[in-house]
């Protein structure tokens, strides 16, 4: 991402670019191989039979027809029939039912979490200032997440120079993870909910003494009463998810030890962005924030407990809902009905810092919200071929058009040149995506929370689609718990690419 500044007030900021599809026009990489294969067999097959010739290409142009096909964010027809297989099998095995605790069938009669979430195990270190802080273990993909918290600054009275030297900070700090060993990815998750007043009423409550005028005591109840239905919390949390070399074997205690070295240097670069106070989630916070986003309902029982007693005491293995049911358009999680959508299509052009102002703040008639922001850094090797890639095809697609298609790869071309010079002087290359949660009490408010994502992405600039039938997946997703899509597909990511 680049920053422009036509006006010295109002800076403006672009060039993201969705990754080049090799292959000709929308068949991609292995639609364009099967068309040539196709067509050297077809010439082969017609020195014998023109018939059998024909024979031979209709097969194959019927199987090559759904990837000329493609939804607005690349999805062609088999990508879509997969989606729609995948949730037949898991209705048909009643995987989209969950039940845990002493009555369930689980082992151990816990509330782990479901999904994704069950065989991650958790541990916990210290880093060089004493500071505890939670390791989630992905032992189904060898993977290791360490979490951080942070209350970001905000961009109200504030200078733009400063607002853009925050922009400035967290390029580089993007940039910087580019160059972290094995890290695999980042989630940048926000999270809003109205604040339940909690822990207002535990401040002033207790201070109010019995032999207060009657008039002074009325006013302070009544701002305890009527102050939390005007204000929110917000939460900014960031997941760092790493892996472990191939070929090497290494232990929890090695990791964690490695990651408590680490965590100094990432959170200095983040108050640096305009995070503010930074600090690592213990175990016991990963456990609570994962409690309350399966049941909001015990948020306030949460924030009391660790004001009355500084922390709840859960643990990893009971942070999980009791019961949930997936459905088509909506996850069922105890207390909690969700509904996420997912990015297809980035702001296109140059936007201001505060594109995404409205859809990171609170809004009314939603239990909780999250927006996750989900960052695939690329090592610089890898970005000085795809920047050179793009540019060679930017360059090619300039020169052969014409009219209006060659205006568009004019402004193509001219992108992509930037691009390489900017990763030629040493800036990064990240791949991003966009997920967004909206939870509600019932099934009927899911309506209104639909119409609010319409207004968000307006605001925004960007276009979202439903997760229908990855809902529980989705959610998941958009838990500051290092999930990272790209790592639980069924084929691998080059071939997926590919297609």
């Amino acid at each position: 991402m680049s920053a422009s500044n036509p006006g010295a007030t109002h800076p403006t900021y672009g060039n993201w670019r969705r990754p080049r599809r090799a292959g000709l026009g929308s068949l991609g990489l292995v639609g364009t191989v099967a068309v040539f294969i196709g067509l050297v067999l077809a010439l082969l097959v017609s020195l014998v039979s023109l018939m059998a010739a024909f024979g031979v290409l209709v097969p194959i142009a019927v199987m090559l027809l759904p990837l000329l096909v493609r939804t607005q964010d690349g999805r062609n027809l088999y990508q879509l029939a997969s989606v729609r297989v995948s949730w037949h099998r898991r209705r048909a095995k009643g995987d989209h039912i969950y039940a845990s605790g002493p009555l369930s069938r689980r082992p151990g009669g816990r509330f782990r979490p479901p999904g994704m979430l069950s065989k991650v195990r958790m541990a916990e270190g210290r880093d060089a200032y004493g500071r505890p802080f939670g390791v989630l273990h992905h032992s189904d993909r060898n993977l290791y997440t360490v979490v951080l918290g942070c209350e970001p600054d905000g961009g109200s009275l504030v200078d733009p120079d400063q607002v853009d030297v925050w922009v400035a900070s967290w390029g580089d700090w993007l940039a910087r993870l580019s160059h972290e060993p094995q890290l695999k990815g980042a989630t940048v998750v926000v999270e809003t909910a109205p604040d339940p007043g909690t822990r207002l009423a535990l401040e002033i409550l207790p201070q109010l003494r019995e032999d207060a005028p009657p008039v002074a005591r009325a006013v302070m109840e009544q701002v305890v009463a009527d102050y939390p239905a005007a204000s929110s919390e917000m939460h900014t949390y960031i997941a760092l998810t790493y892996g472990i070399p191939h070929g090497r074997k290494r232990g929890t205690d090695d990791i964690v030890a490695d990651l408590a070295l680490r965590i100094p240097g990432l959170l200095a670069g983040l108050v640096g962005a305009g995070g503010g106070s930074a600090a690592p989630l213990s175990a016991e916070q990963i456990a609570e924030v994962t409690r309350v986003a399966y049941d909001p309902a015990v948020a306030p029982d949460v924030l009391t407990a660790r004001a009355t007693a500084g922390g709840t005491g859960l643990e990893w293995e009971d942070a999980g809902p009791a019961s949930c049911v997936e459905t088509v358009g909506a996850y069922h999680h105890d207390s909690g009905v969700s509904r996420t959508w997912l990015l297809t299509l980035a702001p296109r052009g140059t936007v201001r810092s505060s594109v995404l102002r409205g859809m990171l703040e609170p809004v009314s008639g939603t239990r909780r919200k999250r927006v996750a922001l989900l960052y695939r850094p690329i090592d610089p090797a890898t970005s000085a071929r795809i920047v050179e890639a793009d540019r060679r095809a930017a360059q090619f697609t300039g020169t052969s058009g014409r009219g209006m298609v060659q205006a568009r790869a004019a402004s193509e071309m001219r992108a992509a040149e930037q691009t390489a010079a900017e990763e030629a002087a040493g800036a990064g290359l990240v791949e991003f995506s966009l997920m967004v949660t909206a939870t509600v009490d019932s099934v009927a408010q899911l309506a209104d929370a639909s119409a609010m994502m319409r207004n968000l992405q307006a605001s925004a600039r960007v276009s979202m689609r439903p997760a229908d039938r990855m809902q529980a997946a989705a959610f998941t997703c958009t838990l500051p718990l290092g999930i990272l899509p790209w790592e639980y597909v069924l084929l691998p990511r080059e071939l997926q690419e590919a297609l």
